[in-house]
C-alpha cells in the first residue's frame, strides 16, 4: 500500500546542536538549516544552467561557429558528467559527501573561469566540459539529507520534501541566470558576461565550507578503477561513433562499427561489475525492481531536459522572416521564456509532496513523465507563435520539475543505506548520459536535415527541430511505461 498519510511528528529542528544519526557525530546545524545552505548551492547550480541558454546564439557568433555545432558543447559536458558522477558519488560514500561536494565545486569553478577567457572553440569546449562537475551537486545534497534523516522515522518523506525545496532553489537560480545574461548581453563584453557565473560558483565553495558539517563516509573499500576504465571506453566508443556520423554522414560504416563496439563492451563490463566487492557501478543494486525503472527513466528524461535546451534556444532565436520558422526572439526575450519555463519547473518540484500524498510516490512519477511527453508532443503541431511555445514549455516544465525533484529521492529510498550516494548519483549519471547522447544525435539531426542558405545561413531547418521534439516526447512516454513496472510499495517509509 502506498504512503498517502502525513505524519504529525515534527521535522528535525534547526536547533543549535544535534546528534547525527550516523556514528553519533555532533552536528552544528539542524536539518533545515543545512537545507538552507544547500538551497544556496542549488541557486548557483541554477545560475549555471540558466545563464547560457539565452545567449547560445551569441556564443556561436563570438566563437565563429554554426548553431548546430553549439550542441557539441553540451555533448562534451554531459559526457564528462556521466563519467565523473558515478566516481564522485562513490567517493562520497567512502570519504564523505561534503568533501566530494567541495571537490566538485572547485572543478566547476575552474571550468567556469576558463569559459570567461576562452577565445577559441577548443578551449571553450574544455572549459564547458570541466564545468559539468556541477551535475553531482544535487545527488550529493540529497545523500546528505537522506543520511541526516535516518533516525527520524520519516526518512523518505523528509528527503522528498527537502528535495523539492532544493529544486525550487535551483529553478530560482535558473531564472536569475537567464534574466541576467539576457539583459546584459548587449551591454557588456562576452568576457565580462561569462565571468558572472564563475563568481557565483566560487562563492558557492565558501557556502559549503561553512554551512555543511563534515561527516565521514560509511562505505568500505576503494575506487573501482578498472570499472571506470571500461565505462569510459563504452561511452567513448559510442560518442566517437556519433561524432563520426556527424562528420561522414549516416552511411559511414566506421561510425556504426564504433557504436556497436561500445554496446558490445557493455556485456563484459556488467559481468565484471557483478562479481566485484566494491564496484564503481553496483549492477546488483541497479537491477533491483524498484531501482532500474528509476534509472532508466532518468536516462530517458535526460534526453529532453538536457538534450533539448540548446535546440529550444536556437529555435527561439531563429528569425521567421528569413528562415520561415522560429520566433525571432532576442536574447532578452529568450531569458523571459526560460524564466516562465523554470517557474513551471519550480511549481512541479514543489507539488511533488502533495502529488505523492494524493496518488502515491510511484504514480506521481508516472504523471510527471506523462506531462513531459505531452509538452514536447504539443510542439509538433503547435510551434508557430510565442504563446504556443510558452504553453508547451510550461506543460513540459511541470513534469520536468517533478522528475528532477523526485528521481534522486526515489533512488535513495530504494537503495541500501551504504549505497544512497551511489543511487542518487546514478540518477544524474544516467540522466546526463541520456542528455549527452541526445545532444550528439540532435546535433546530427539539425545539421543533416539541410543547412539553410542566404540570410538564414547557419541555422538548422524546421524538420530538424521536429525530429528533436518527437524524440523528446517519445522517450518521456516510454519512461512513463517503465515506471509502471515499479512495485506499488516502493519509495515509502
Amino acid at each position: 500500500m502506498e504512503d498517502r498519510t502525513t505524519s504529525t511528528t515534527p521535522p528535525p529542528s534547526a536547533g543549535p546542536v544535534t546528534t547525527s544519526p550516523v556514528a553519533g557525530v555532533s552536528l552544528k546545524h539542524g536539518l533545515w538549516a543545512v537545507v538552507g545552505f544547500l538551497i544556496c548551492v542549488e541557486i548557483a547550480s541554477g545560475i549555471l544552467q540558466g545563464f547560457y541558454t539565452p545567449i547560445f546564439s551569441d556564443i556561436a557568433v563570438h566563437l565563429g561557429i554554426q548553431d548546430a555545432d553549439v550542441n557539441w558543447f553540451e555533448a562534451a559536458q554531459l559526457i564528462v558528467s556521466a563519467l565523473c558522477v558515478p566516481l564522485l558519488a562513490r567517493l562520497g560514500d567512502v570519504i564523505g559527501h561534503r568533501k566530494v561536494l567541495l571537490l566538485a565545486t572547485a572543478i566547476t569553478a575552474l571550468g567556469s573561469w576558463m569559459l570567461a577567457f576562452s577565445p577559441t572553440f577548443s578551449t571553450f569546449l574544455i572549459g564547458w566540459a570541466l564545468q559539468g562537475a556541477y551535475v553531482v551537486w544535487l545527488p550529493l545534497e540529497v545523500a546528505i539529507i537522506h543520511r541526516r534523516t535516518a533516525a527520524s522515522g520519516q526518512q523518505a518523506r523528509l528527503t522528498r520534501r527537502a528535495s523539492g525545496f532544493l529544486v525550487a532553489g535551483l529553478e530560482i537560480g535558473v531564472i536569475i541566470g537567464a534574466l541576467t545574461s539576457g539583459a546584459l548581453v548587449a551591454a557588456t563584453s562576452m568576457t565580462v558576461l561569462l565571468m558572472l557565473p564563475a563568481i557565483a560558483v566560487t562563492a558557492c565553495f565558501a557556502v559549503i565550507w561553512f554551512g555543511v558539517e563534515n561527516v565521514s563516509g560509511t562505505s568500505t573499500g576503494g575506487i573501482d578503477w578498472p570499472g571506470l576504465g571500461m565505462i569510459t571506453a563504452v561511452i567513448g566508443l559510442v560518442m566517437a561513433g556519433l561524432i563520426t556520423i556527424r562528420l561522414q554522414g549516416p552511411a559511414s560504416l566506421p561510425a556504426w562499427a564504433l557504436i556497436l563496439a561500445g554496446l558490445v563492451l557493455v556485456v563484459p563490463f556488467v559481468r565484471i561489475e557483478r562479481v566485484r566487492a566494491e564496484p564503481l557501478i553496483d549492477v546488483r543494486v541497479l537491477m533491483q525492481p524498484a531501482q532500474w525503472p528509476v534509472q532508466l527513466t532518468a536516462f530517458l528524461f535526460g534526453m529532453s531536459v538536457l538534450g533539448a535546451q540548446i535546440p529550444l534556444s536556437t529555435f527561439a532565436r531563429t528569425d521567421p522572416a528569413t528562415a520561415g520558422f522560429g520566433l525571432g526572439a532576442s536574447a532578452g526575450f529568450v531569458s523571459t521564456l526560460v524564466g516562465l519555463y523554470v517557474i513551471s519547473m519550480a511549481g512541479g518540484a514543489l507539488l511533488v509532496p502533495v502529488l505523492a500524498r494524493l496518488v502515491g510516490p510511484r504514480r506521481s512519477l508516472v504523471v510527471a513523465a506523462l506531462l513531459v511527453g505531452a509538452g514536447y508532443a504539443l510542439f509538433l503541431p503547435f510551434h508557430d507563435t510565442t504563446w504556443q511555445t510558452m504553453a508547451n514549455m510550461m506543460v513540459a516544465g511541470l513534469g520536468s520539475g517533478a522528475l528532477v525533484a523526485s528521481l534522486p529521492a526515489a533512488a535513495a529510498a530504494a537503495a541500501p543505506p551504504e549505497r544512497t550516494g551511489f543511487a542518487t548519483g546514478m540518477t544524474n549519471a544516467t540522466k546526463t548520459l541520456g542528455g549527452a547522447i541526445a545532444s550528439a544525435v540532435f546535433a546530427i539531426a539539425l545539421a543533416s536535415t539541410g543547412s539553410l542558405e542566404g540570410p538564414a545561413a547557419g541555422h538548422a531547418s524546421l524538420s530538424g527541430y521536429l525530429t528533436v521534439w518527437a524524440v523528446c516526447a517519445a522517450t518521456a512516454f516510454v519512461a512513463a511505461l517503465c515506471l509502471l513496472l515499479v512495485p506499488r510499495s516502493a519509495f515509502q517509509d
